[in-house]
């Protein structure tokens, strides 16, 4: 592939299951009598044993995270490369131009932006199912005008070149110029967003999920004018001989959605973002910078094999880092802990801040050992924090109800709906522990996983800085 830095991400082979053997035989069939070769192009994707993507780089595509690739498009990625039995390679590119351009020359199969379909690319492209919508915002910073209508913008909006957001405000403004709005390749979406909100760019437009994300790290960004609703974000694919390709998709996506595949992910990546508070946000920025640092040696020093920062983000849930913290139930010091947790993880002060940590880590972990070794990561850390918060034996009572309601007692996504019904008689009455407050677990749980990727980031911006 010319003029591309190839990122191979080997994925196992999968055998070639029945299910893609008799995929690909009904489209080969179905197909074939429009191919001069008597192939189509599934047969020769499955053939050559390589699914070539192309996509950008940021948070909601992809990234190279701390246990390797990550992004909601590349897990969805690797998912319809394992449904094919093919190995996955990912070019990740700069620019929507390069992407698009190397897709047209036939070098990839498909593009994954993250980006909504672009109608005036139907000549070029075809486009798989939609499997996400988002809204498109303006965006400016607090203290900035909040204009009703995109005319009466007085400073430019910029935007990243070649993205939904450019073809936007091309059909509503007409063609860039540097007074009203520009596209650039210097910046991505989320670069600007950063922008925008240090005061450095007045206006941008972004779609609802880079927004949804950012704001937990910029919290004085504004959402302003919703400027188109409900748009469909999907697949790129070069047209083709023969629409095989774009069949095995629509066959993936609908098992994908029967298997809950897009739930999983959808929490994953976005689920405890969805809800922003601006006060709360800004305040725990502000703590991470002034309270945090007298007391981050001794999360570091007793995580073990915890990330410390969920430790921290823990012990901002439970007490903002106040060492006399004290509830109304009795718990008590900055991880909130109670006497007989105290007692049986020998902290003998419980608002001495050192031993509070210590014993909240160690009994987290505790908790975390006890999840069925089963569960796999995120999805045991999610259970272990709801343990901490209404105790193990009414986890279990939630992960019961799941079953009996025919959701996967092992994921937290299918936990975190029946936790709220521990409240209510009806289901509480059929459990071993009775009532609890699941829906106040659930919300902890939410709330420890937005300080938490707020903290990582900080973190990370600091250390690299």
């Amino acid at each position: 592939m010319k003029n591309i830095t190839l990122l191979t991400l080997v994925q196992p082979f999968c055998h070639r299951s029945l299910r893609l053997g008799v995929l690909v035989l009904c489209i080969s069939v179905l197909f074939s009598c429009y191919s001069p070769s008597g192939q189509n192009a599934l047969a020769e994707l499955s053939e050559r044993g390589v699914l070539k993507v192309g996509t950008l780089y940021g948070s909601t595509t992809y990234y190279n995270g701390p246990a390797g690739p990550m992004g909601f498009e590349y897990e969805l990625l690797e998912n319809f490369a394992d449904y094919l039995g093919v190995e996955l390679q990912v070019y990740p590119f700069f620019s929507y131009q390069s992407a698009r351009q190397h897709l047209i020359e036939g070098e990839l199969d498909i593009i994954a932006t993250g980006d909504v379909i672009d109608y005036n690319d139907t000549s070029l492209f075809d486009y798989g199912p939609a499997y996400q919508r988002v809204d498109q915002h303006l965006v400016f910073r607090n203290g900035t005008a909040n204009p009703d209508t995109l005319e009466e913008i007085d400073a430019p909006m910029v935007v990243v070149s070649g993205s939904s957001q450019a073809a936007l405000l091309q059909s509503r403004l007409g063609a860039p110029d540097q007074q009203r709005w520009y596209a650039t390749d210097d910046k991505d979406a989320e670069e600007l967003l950063q922008r925008v909100a240090d005061g450095e760019l007045d206006y941008t437009l972004a779609d609802s999920n880079r927004i949804a994300l950012q704001r937990r790290r910029f919290p004085q960004l504004l959402v302003g004018k919703t400027l188109r609703a409900d748009e469909p974000v999907a697949w790129a694919v070069r047209p083709q001989r023969d629409d095989s390709i774009r069949a095995a998709m629509v066959a993936f996506f609908g098992q994908a959605r029967e298997a809950g595949l897009f739930s999983i992910l959808e929490d994953k990546y976005f689920g405890h973002v969805r809800q922003f508070d601006f006060v709360d946000t800004r305040a725990f920025i502000s703590a991470i910078n002034s309270v945090l640092p007298a007391y981050r040696p001794w999360f570091k020093e007793y995580a073990g094999d915890l990330d410390w920062r969920l430790v921290a983000a823990m012990s901002y849930q439970e007490s903002h880092w106040k060492p006399n913290a004290t509830s109304p139930t009795g718990v008590r010091g900055m991880m909130m802990l109670t006497r007989d947790t105290a007692k049986d993880w020998d902290v003998a002060n419980r608002t001495d801040p050192q031993e509070s940590i210590r014993g909240g880590a160690q009994y987290f972990a505790s908790l975390k050992s006890r999840i069925p070794a089963r569960i796999d990561d995120p999805d045991r850390t999610w259970m272990a924090l709801a343990a901490y918060n209404i105790g193990l034996g009414h986890l279990e009572d939630a992960r019961v109800l799941t079953q009996r309601q025919g959701g996967n007692p092992d994921l937290w996504v299918d936990v975190k709906r029946r936790l709220p019904q521990l409240r209510q008689k009806k289901y509480y009455r059929q459990t071993k522990f009775g009532f609890a407050r699941g829906d106040e677990a659930r919300q902890y749980v939410e709330n420890i996983r937005r300080y938490y990727d707020t903290l990582v980031w900080m973190d990370e911006n600091r250390t690299s800085s």
